[in-house]
């Protein structure tokens, strides 16, 4: 018998839950995308590894 206390990570995931972190991947996704497509199209134009850095830097802080 249950005396109340349980660990709230065990229990299944709600729709809305999975939704949510869903909405979040694809919003990040999408925020890359921009980012790199931003990158392309810099004046003046950015060496390879300028374009790198910027998209690893803005990945870690997503």
């Amino acid at each position: 018998m249950s005396d109340g206390n349980f660990n709230r990570a065990l229990l299944p995931s709600t729709p809305y839950r999975s939704g949510v972190r869903m909405g979040q991947q694809q919003t990040k996704a999408k925020a890359i995308n921009v980012l790199h497509q931003a990158l392309e199209q810099a004046e003046p134009p950015l060496s390879p590894e300028q374009k790198e850095s910027i998209a690893r830097y803005f990945e870690k802080e997503l």
